[in-house]
């Protein structure tokens, strides 16, 4: 709610911002530089007045920190997100706003992007804070609204990861959102103390929560950025696509977003499987709690952030009974889930990052783990993923992670397709370079995003670190991401990828059983996706694994 009491304190920070901005233009060229920037004065908020700053693209203007809800710390660890409080005075936007308390990762390659890079914040429970670049010139414009969910298997991520800094996609057009959730034990914990205390008798999935405040902060203030309220698109990547599709299909998130991209996850998460439910995650918190003595939910919010980091992991998205009422499954094939349109895809070679998992695959090892993989339906494998020898065999290790995420995210674009939406299927085949000395992962798990972005020169996020030297400013590679940018914009803008001077992409609707849109710097277009013998095999499982167990009748 506005803060009745701020208007003259308002007039009073604008008018003695106006005039220091007066004096200073007198003095330098730094006012001259502030004066160019669109939005050079302070944005009001509903909570306050914000000052951003200059992007690193001449006409962009970025505001850091800008928090969309209250803290979750005491008492409100593990509480869904409550309302953010009003300040007085202008708020400074140019600094990031915490890190949510998640794992570092300084050695890995590519190392944590929101903990381990030079200028990353602090990480703190206080870490509900969003970012916005703009192209607008004053409030009103209503441009279209692009928010970003990071990935990073619900452990890790920040809306201050370089990859993810929104300069070249607002300079298209759009304004570009980016926000933290909280992640690992913080972000999706269920407890049966939390569960009676809710009116919903629910517990689990506050990063969810969190998103959802998100969003409901941005219908009620972006348009003060420039932005429509009324067409606000997620998209995100991996834990953040799940989260994606999981959005589309909570009630509680109806008419808080109009469009959905999906990059490599929907709400089976990367596979093809049951979602966890509340129960489960309850008992799992009880066990964890039982080891360090202390079970009640008062002695698990006393404990220092840093102790629940080491005893407990985070759940990962469940059906918690509110905003997850029912395995998810079951809502999209009842035809029950949001409507809104999607566009959604995966990588043809998202497993390529498990190839250093254990010993290397042999003809042997694979037709041993056959009963594992496929159980009942070994026949089926078998056929889709034929091997006669040891390099056959291991090159068929990792390509069932990729196709049986391919066949869910064609799930989900049929899935919306059929209640009317527009919905569009990719499948980015596209290999970038990768520096001598790196594993190749082709067209891995996290290859799209810095083309989707139109940041070849950021650092990439793990697992697939492709070449930062061999695509920034490689002439092929920089059109390739100014077309899938390109796509991403106009998808936001207007439910259609299309546009002039693209290859065309056809609706889901009309593409073949076994074709997608290819995303590809030589030849972008429809073309050959996951063969019959797949399809059928993912079709099996599915029906086997989920739609059986869960009453699903063939042909919902």
């Amino acid at each position: 709610m506005m803060h009745k009491a701020l208007p003259l304190r308002r007039a009073l920070a604008l008018a003695l911002l106006a005039t220091s901005a007066c004096a200073t233009a007198q003095s330098g060229n730094g006012a001259a530089n502030a004066s160019a920037t669109p939005l050079a004065g302070p944005v009001e908020t509903q909570q306050g007045l914000v000052q951003g700053a200059p992007g690193k693209l001449a006409g962009v203007t970025v505001f850091k920190g800008i928090p969309f809800a209250a803290p979750p710390v005491g008492d409100l660890r593990w509480a869904q997100p409550a309302p953010p409080a009003a300040w007085n005075g202008v708020r400074d936007g140019t600094k990031w706003g915490n890190a949510c308390v998640q794992p570092p990762a300084p050695s890995r390659f590519p190392p944590n992007s929101a903990t381990d890079m030079p200028d990353s914040p602090p990480m703190s429970e206080d870490c509900l804070y969003l970012n916005i670049w703009t192209p607008a010139k004053s409030a009103g414009e209503k441009l279209p609204v692009m928010v970003w969910l990071y990935g990073g298997a619900y452990n890790e991520g920040g809306g201050n990861a370089p990859f993810s800094e929104g300069d070249n996609l607002a300079k298209k057009g759009v304004v570009l959102v980016t926000f933290n959730y909280r992640v690992g034990p913080f972000g999706f914990f269920s407890h049966p103390e939390l569960t009676a205390q809710s009116p919903h008798k629910a517990s689990g999935n506050q990063a969810l929560g969190d998103a959802i405040a998100a969003f409901k902060w941005l219908k009620q203030n972006v348009a003060a950025f420039g932005g429509d309220p009324d067409n606000i698109t997620i998209f995100g990547e991996s834990a953040g696509a799940a989260m994606d599709a999981g959005l589309v299909g909570a009630p509680p998130a109806r008419g808080t977003f109009e469009r959905a991209i999906s990059e490599s996850g929907a709400w089976m998460g990367l596979g093809i499987a049951l979602m966890p439910t509340r129960e489960a995650s309850e008992q799992r918190t009880l066990e964890a709690a039982e080891k360090i003595g202390k079970s009640s939910l008062a002695e698990l919010r006393a404990l220092p952030a840093e102790e629940v980091a080491k005893n407990f992991r985070g759940q990962g998205m469940i059906v918690d009974g509110y905003i997850i009422p029912q395995d998810l499954s079951i809502t999209f094939a009842e035809g029950k889930q949001n409507p809104v349109d999607v566009l959604v895809g995966s990588n043809a070679d998202e497993g390529s990052f498990t190839r250093g998992f254990g010993p290397p695959t042999t003809l042997e090892s694979w037709n041993k783990g056959a009963d594992m993989r496929w159980g009942g339906l070994t026949a089926l494998g078998e056929a889709a993923y034929p091997a006669s020898t040891d390099e056959e065999a291991s090159a068929q290790a990792s390509k069932p992670f990729s196709d049986t995420m391919a066949w869910h995210m064609r799930l989900f674009a049929e899935s919306q397709a059929k209640i009317g939406q527009k919905a569009w299927l990719y499948w980015f085949t596209h290999e970038p370079p990768y520096d001598e000395g790196r594993a190749d992962l082709g067209a891995g798990h996290t290859a799209e995003i810095p083309y989707v972005f139109d940041n070849l020169a950021a650092p990439r996020t793990y697992p697939a670190g492709s070449s930062v030297e061999k695509m920034a400013g490689n002439p092929r590679e920089e059109a390739f991401a100014d077309q899938v940018s390109q796509y991403w914009v106009n998808f936001a803008r207007t439910g259609n990828p299309n546009g002039e001077g693209l290859p065309q992409w056809p609706s889901v609707t009309a593409l073949e059983p076994d074709q997608a849109m290819l995303l590809d710097a030589d030849d972008s277009g429809k073309g050959m996706w996951l063969n019959r013998a797949k399809s059928a095999l993912y079709d099996a499982m599915y029906e086997e694994r989920v739609a059986k167990p869960l009453g699903i009748q063939s042909g919902e």
